[in-house]
């Protein structure tokens, strides 16, 4: 879709390009999201790919993800590293309701800040415990919790002239088991409830992610490996559900519950 509003756009070549991001000035990634609706109060586009951030970084740490990283790019990300949560990037990057072009073009950083409960960077992120490394208006950095990022249906707590720069993945996330489930509606529709669960090897600690089926991102987590019972009780203390085209409240909080199971049975054998 076309933004006719639109009469400026700026290639950003280095942060102070930033500085003009405000009311109608808007930052620019893939795009998919932002052409794909009416869009009358921006004026100005400023040009993200343009900084030419590397897409990925490993270090003793762990793995830094650029924002304007493409979902093509993270799906094919190498498997060198002997990550036991590597085939999460590519599981997650299949949840996205889109085409190839869409892959191609679509970035982390769009995905997360769109802040649409199906998001499936914001599944993946957060489920491992992934920070947001966030350039300020101001000048400052910050970094928050991706969990914590995305605060609802389409809100974040960016403020206006934040852009969110990089996904820290912490070595001991990308270390852990992770099981991974999603059901829709339709074999090709948005996704309903997107579940992942993650058990770290090394304090036999599980945290369970439960995502699209509920606005925001909502993780339970255990000290050990929990009962059904456990589990079933957590899931069903989570107030965050919501009904719309893609499925009914009470529908995604029983289908959680199951593949809240199935996950907990999953690492359960991954942690003998």
């Amino acid at each position: 879709m076309d933004l006719n509003t639109v009469n400026r756009v700026i290639p950003a070549r280095s942060r102070a390009d930033l500085g003009e991001l405000g009311e109608g000035a808007v930052p620019l990634a893939g795009g998919s999201v932002l052409f794909a609706e009416p869009n009358p109060s921006i004026h100005t586009l400023i040009d993200l790919q343009t900084l030419d951030w590397e897409p990925f970084a490993v270090t003793d740490d762990g793995l830094e993800v650029a924002a304007t990283t493409t979902l093509t790019q993270l799906s094919t990300l190498p498997d060198d590293r002997g990550w036991r949560a590597y085939p999460l990037f590519y599981q997650c990057c299949t949840a996205l309701f889109g085409s190839f072009k869409v892959w191609n073009v679509a970035t982390v950083g769009g995905n997360i800040c769109t802040a649409l409960p199906a998001g499936p960077m914001t599944s993946l992120f957060s489920a491992l415990d992934a920070e947001a490394l966030i350039w300020k208006a101001d000048g400052s950095d910050v970094r928050i919790p991706v969990s914590e990022l995305v605060t609802g249906n389409t809100t974040t707590s960016l403020n206006s002239g934040d852009v969110l720069r990089s996904l820290h993945v912490p070595a001991r996330s990308l270390g852990s088991a992770t099981a991974y489930r999603k059901i829709a509606l339709s074999a090709i529709g948005r996704s309903g409830a997107v579940v992942i669960g993650r058990f770290d090897p090394v304090d036999e600690s599980f945290v369970l992610t439960v995502s699209a089926a509920t606005v925001r991102p909502e993780q339970l987590r255990f000290a050990g490996l929990p009962t059904a019972s456990e589990l079933r009780t957590a899931i069903e203390g989570i107030g965050s559900w919501f009904t719309d085209a893609h499925g009914a409240a009470d529908w995604r909080l029983a289908v959680s519950v199951v593949l809240g199971e199935e996950i907990r049975l999953e690492l359960t054998e991954a942690a003998r």
